[in-house]
């Protein structure tokens, strides 16, 4: 059994203890939350302000931050020799997180399974099989309808935002729309605040539309889903489409393949991984013989 510890109990951490109940072979040890927050989940795990505080140690940390939090955290987690599982989602800063984990890790002996959810994570794994299948080709990702999570924790980080929603719009070939939806806190202004928006990274490369609203929560959905395209080539015969489509609750599928990601670390050497690194049937639970006579 590995002992699971949440790192983080927003949307996210709350799937993520939803999906490792239902695991077989994990068991969750206890909930770190900032200290102010101590107060607020009636689970029946202890729930901490230091992960050092838990008892039994986890084997493994699932970090349910925000992603701008996630480096600084777990890298703590690795040089403890705590193996960590995150769902950082800056595309263009992968690579050098995973080399930032990967020293952190092999220093404390522990696994840090790297940008691991919906995307970056199991989309990232569709495309490396398409690719596979098609090595010449263009792949388009496609997002949403439906509520990005990261760009959502990013908006709420600015100050004077009460509360936020930001919704991923599909335009087609992988381009995208944004839409924002704000509520402000008292004695700040609007465009102020849609300046700041439109000019993080997370929105700077999109068309933004930015709305104020008295109610977000009202139009909250944490639906989400994505299309995968594929036009490309396959040894020398051309015209090969592959496509791939999901539908999803966000928080719920992002936590169970950071669960699945959890299991996986415990068969690798130390080290940092991203998913495409990690091998597919060590996501599962279950022997090698019975997955492979199920599934091969």
């Amino acid at each position: 059994m590995l002992n699971i510890a949440i790192v983080g109990y927003g949307n996210i951490g709350k799937a993520v203890m939803d999906a490792v109940e239902t695991a077989g072979d994990m068991a969750l040890c206890g909930i770190v939350m900032r200290k102010q927050s101590l107060n607020k989940p009636q689970v029946s795990v202890p729930v901490v302000d230091d992960i050092t505080k838990l008892d039994p140690r986890p084997d493994v940390a699932i970090l349910c931050t925000p992603t701008r939090a996630i480096p600084a955290v777990a890298e703590a987690c690795l040089l403890q020799g705590i193996s960590t599982v995150d769902s950082y989602d800056v595309h263009t800063d992968i690579w050098e997180l995973r080399e930032q984990l990967d020293r952190a890790a092999k220093q404390g002996g522990a696994v840090a399974a790297v940008s691991v959810g919906f995307d970056p994570g199991a989309d990232s794994v569709v495309r490396t099989l398409m690719e596979a299948l098609t090595p010449q080709g263009k792949t388009f990702t496609n997002f949403g309808p439906g509520m990005s999570m990261g760009h959502t924790v990013a908006i709420k980080a600015i100050e004077g935002v009460k509360n936020a929603l930001s919704m991923t719009i599909p335009l087609g070939t992988g381009v995208h729309r944004r839409l924002v939806y704000v509520e402000l806190l008292d004695g700040y202004a609007f465009d102020d605040i849609a300046a700041k928006i439109k000019a993080d990274p997370y929105f700077s490369s999109d068309e933004t539309h930015i709305y104020l609203e008295d109610n977000v929560d009202a139009l909250i959905d944490m639906g989400h889903g994505v299309n995968l395209v594929r036009k490309g080539v396959s040894g020398q015969a051309h015209n090969q489409m592959l496509e791939f489509n999901m539908r999803i609750n966000n928080p719920a599928l992002t936590a169970q393949v950071m669960v699945a990601c959890a299991r996986a670390s415990a068969k690798q050497s130390p080290g940092a991984y991203t998913m495409i690194e990690i091998p597919v049937i060590d996501l599962l639970e279950g022997t090698k013989e019975t997955l492979v006579r199920r599934l091969v």
